[in-house]
């Protein structure tokens, strides 16, 4: 990932203020590709919003996360001053982790990605109060993805938006299961 950023920006993710990490999925089975192997956050049956989701493997991710999470806070860094992103797969962990695991982060950017329709993130959101704050979402998603439609990607975001979650979703015009230098300025900017 990191590769492609400065491939598109012609230059590095970083800031003079923000401490950029960006963590590599585990290298497992992944059932949607028949038990191959692959960098992967999570299992998944098959990629579909009407798929079960794999609680125990979504939970044990979830922990080394949490892991990553607290070493930041014990460095000095408060959850409110930390904002999670992913493409893809990453994408829908940056969405656990925001709204399912910590929902006192400051937000989450996602890039081509979805929850199932029955998320345990949906689940999460219910038992919140109303009136607590809940990490923003900055959401894009390929028009033309083949991968991840972007209706699944709207639907998740207006799912999560009757939950309480603020936001934006961006469609990216001619883009297809991709990052582009547009979401990538704009989450720079965001």
């Amino acid at each position: 990932l990191i590769e492609w950023v400065h491939f598109l920006l012609r230059k590095n993710f970083e800031f003079p203020h923000i401490k950029v990490i960006c963590p590599t999925a585990p290298f497992q089975a992944y059932t949607a590709l028949k038990g191959k192997m692959s960098n992967v956050w999570f299992d998944r049956k098959k990629v579909s919003m009407d798929a079960e989701e794999n609680v125990s493997s979504i939970q044990s991710i979830c922990a080394t996360v949490k892991d990553l999470i607290q070493s930041e806070n014990d460095g000095g860094i408060p959850p409110e001053r930390i904002v999670v992103g992913g493409f893809s797969m990453g994408g829908s962990m940056a969405m656990y982790t925001a709204y399912h695991l910590n929902t006192d982060l400051r937000g989450a950017f996602v890039c081509c990605s979805f929850l199932n329709r029955k998320s345990i993130v949906y689940e999460t959101l219910k038992d919140k109060n109303s009136n607590e704050r809940l990490p923003d979402l900055l959401m894009f998603h390929g028009e033309k993805d083949p991968l991840v439609p972007h209706p699944w990607g709207k639907e998740t975001f207006d799912t999560l938006q009757k939950y309480g979650v603020k936001g934006e979703f961006n469609i990216l015009p001619n883009t297809y299961h991709e990052l582009k230098k547009e979401a990538l300025l704009r989450i720079e900017e965001w």
